[in-house]
């Protein structure tokens, strides 16, 4: 017979929750997973469980780091596909197991004592509370990211150590950045590059440019780092140019971040225009670099051109045709 207490939760989790993310009903699965109660740290731990993000971080540890130390360096586990194992442990007992389980969990402990809580400059939960380090850091740098430009909406920040602190840094302000969880993941313990001065030079303008000075109202799409406009003089209907924010000469000048927002603006407008237009049926996608390449404005943009069926008697070779000697082969 079923309970009156199981319909009452079942008639809340299947038709009166309200969700907003996945933590109530995570909440809830820890807790009937252990007889109805859960402490917040458990609770806490099983939430993280479902945040792929977090997920990936350690992932990456895992592959670049703890991975490549106990299996290259140190040859005590080996790694095959996806999947790490200890070398030799069918040749131990359950009790060597239990001991050396001991053994680890005694480092850690020992570890931890030696420190002052090694996660504390990177806490999420200290994030906005005024006064704190992290606080101070992040506001420092507009709660965004200080390579990528990223803002804390989007993405889990963390304060970085410049110089780590296997290589001597200190925890002083002087010595700490803010990052995205991805960045910081790529920067690794072993790079000490300081990348505050990146997130300024994303706001870097020049007066008289026109790239830098574009009317709001010709602005048909952006993100953080790029926007695009149709093009004064198009090709063919609905020519786009993408167009970094920063001032800054070419594409090989450009800032990976910088690469990837103009690549996602690419394939938005590609899909907008397809969306729009059933008649287009290609695209060519190109940059001009330097004058000797044809161009005119000195401020980076990538060029998206729809193409349609018959729009040129021969339209083979594509962009070869930079050279129109060259177009057909």
């Amino acid at each position: 017979m079923t309970s009156d207490q199981f319909k009452k939760l079942s008639k809340f989790i299947l038709k009166e929750m309200r969700m907003s993310h996945i933590y109530q009903p995570a909440m809830l699965i820890e807790l009937l997973k252990n007889k109805g109660r859960a402490s917040t740290e458990d609770i806490a731990k099983a939430l993280v469980g479902y945040d792929k993000s977090q997920v990936e971080y350690y992932e990456h540890i895992t592959k670049n780091m703890v991975g490549k130390v106990l299996t290259n360096s140190r040859g005590i586990t080996q790694k095959e596909k996806d999947e790490y194992s200890v070398i030799g442990f069918n040749e131990l007992s359950s009790g060597e197991v239990s001991e050396l389980i001991s053994c680890c969990e005694n480092r850690i402990e020992e570890y931890l004592n030696t420190r002052n809580d090694p996660w504390s400059h990177r806490r999420k939960s200290s994030g906005y509370i005024k006064g704190t380090v992290r606080y101070q850091i992040l506001s420092r740098a507009k709660f965004r990211c200080e390579l990528c430009g990223i803002s804390a909406d989007h993405k889990a920040l963390e304060v970085d150590h410049i110089i780590p602190r296997n290589k001597g840094g200190s925890d002083d302000q002087s010595n700490l950045q803010s990052l995205c969880y991805s960045c910081n993941a790529m920067k690794r313990d072993t790079d000490d590059t300081d990348f505050r001065g990146i997130r300024q030079s994303y706001e870097e303008r020049v007066q008289g440019c026109i790239f830098c000075e574009i009317p709001r109202e010709r602005v048909i799409a952006e993100n953080e780092l790029a926007y695009a406009i149709l093009d004064a003089f198009p090709v063919t209907q609905h020519h786009t140019l993408i167009i970094p924010k920063r001032h800054t000469a070419d594409f090989f000048t450009l800032y990976q971040p910088e690469r990837n927002a103009i690549q996602r603006l690419l394939e938005e407008r590609r899909e907008s225009i397809l969306a729009i237009d059933p008649s287009v049926t290609g695209f060519n996608v190109g940059n001009n670099v330097g004058e000797t390449a044809g161009q005119t404005v000195m401020h980076c943009h990538t060029h998206l051109i729809p193409r349609r069926d018959g729009d040129t008697s021969d339209p083979r070779g594509g962009v070869r045709g930079v050279i129109p000697s060259k177009q057909s082969y």
